[in-house]
């Protein structure tokens, strides 16, 4: 399939329509056989429940999709070539998609590898060498550009091809900082990805919205040190949705950033102590295809407590909200990202963890001089915080 400029402008317009999200527009293009007379329908058929709603205008979809171009980007739809296969076989998948970059790497076999925004020295490590190993084995690596675990799963895979997904518009890159490393993924061959409008700022519930793209498009999901809230898990479950593979790194007990990871493995998740152990469970699944009826490949864990993240409209009976953003997501403020430590003490306790870790392996992850981490490392050492290791690694101790 693939949809004329007009068809493709029809599309947007419903999807960006108040209180409509993927499973309502899909009831909406099977009850009335196109986007067209759904958009003609709609505001009759939304009167009868309450409260009349009118789509988007065509001037404004036709700006959505010039900003878009402007960027370099295009909107892919569900059944065209280019829109990935994978994530077609999910659940609630976006009709529409904004890509940036070379759509081609959307449909190579891919791995999502995410976990902390406040990760430890040995996770970033870990991180980086899984991402390479990936990518060695001819994998794409996908995460969701968040601090952390996410900006080192894109960074270590650059040169053998990552996908970002943004929680918010292509042109919103949120953290903000991060514009340098969209760029390098762009420039290297990689794709950004976003369901959200131009110029939509990521609010709190836009996140496990984008988690469940970056599961979407995976064959399976990696978690790297996520504590028992962290949003890593709501990925983890998507996957589970999706009847996908869930691996977990495992950590200390004495680390709240393992607390999560650790759950995972003891309820079902495929424990990964190297790159060997995703490939051997990914690998027969990549050769058999895209299969969303296929079996599981091990026990899954149980996620089952997670919440539902967003409700639509009204339609054919079944019950949605309509809450006056697009899509059908509620419009909140945007989610406060953990302040990145300033203080070189600060920022090197916060990379320090249970795990030994070499001093230059913590400096670079810190990016400060062997100098300054030495006489931080004294400091803590004199206070009764850190323990040293062989091979010149230390930990921090619990208190």
């Amino acid at each position: 399939m693939q949809l004329t400029d007009a068809q493709r402008l029809d599309w947007l317009r419903l999807i960006r329509t108040e209180g409509i999200g993927p499973r309502s527009f899909r009831t909406l293009i099977n009850r009335f056989g196109g986007a067209t007379a759904a958009l003609e329908a709609l505001p009759d058929l939304t009167q009868r429940r309450g409260r009349r709603i009118e789509p988007p205008s065509r001037g404004q979809a036709e700006d959505e999709l010039a900003a878009l171009a402007r960027l370099g980007g295009r909107l892919l739809a569900t059944g065209e070539p280019d829109y990935p296969r994978l994530l077609q076989c999910a659940d609630a998948a976006p009709p529409l998609i904004a890509v940036c970059g070379h759509p081609n790497i959307l449909n190579r076999p891919a791995v999502a590898l995410v976990g902390s925004r406040n990760a430890s020295t040995a996770g970033l490590a870990f991180t980086e060498r899984l991402a390479r190993g990936l990518g060695e084995a001819g994998l794409a690596v996908v995460s969701g550009l968040a601090r952390g675990i996410d900006a080192r799963a894109h960074k270590a895979s650059l040169q053998s091809g990552t996908i970002a997904v943004m929680a918010g518009g292509q042109d919103r890159i949120y953290p903000a900082a991060h514009a340098a490393l969209v760029d390098a993924i762009l420039g290297e061959g990689g794709a950004v990805l976003a369901e959200m409008p131009m110029g939509w700022e990521a609010r709190g519930r836009d996140f496990p919205r984008r988690n469940r793209i970056i599961s979407g498009v995976s064959y399976g999901t990696i978690v790297v040190e996520a504590a028992r809230r962290s949003g890593s898990l709501i990925t983890a479950r998507y996957a589970l949705e999706q009847n996908r593979e869930v691996f977990a790194v495992p950590g200390s007990p004495l680390d709240p950033r393992a607390e999560g990871t650790n759950d995972l493995i003891r309820q079902g998740a495929t424990l990964v102590a190297e790159v060997q152990h995703v490939i051997d469970v990914i690998g027969p699944i990549i050769e058999r295809g895209p299969n969303p009826d296929a079996a599981p490949a091990r026990q899954r864990p149980d996620l089952a407590e997670q919440p539902d993240f967003w409700d639509e409209i009204e339609l054919e009976g079944r019950v949605f909200s309509i809450d006056g953003s697009p899509s059908g997501f509620s419009y909140e403020a945007p989610p406060i990202e953990p302040d990145e430590p300033t203080d070189d003490r600060q920022k090197i306790i916060a990379l320090l963890g249970p795990s030994p870790v070499g001093t230059d392996e913590l400096a670079r992850s810190a990016g400060v001089g062997a100098r300054v981490v030495q006489t931080v490392l004294l400091e803590l050492e004199l206070d009764g915080r850190i323990e040293r290791h062989g091979s010149g690694a230390v930990s921090l101790l619990s208190r």
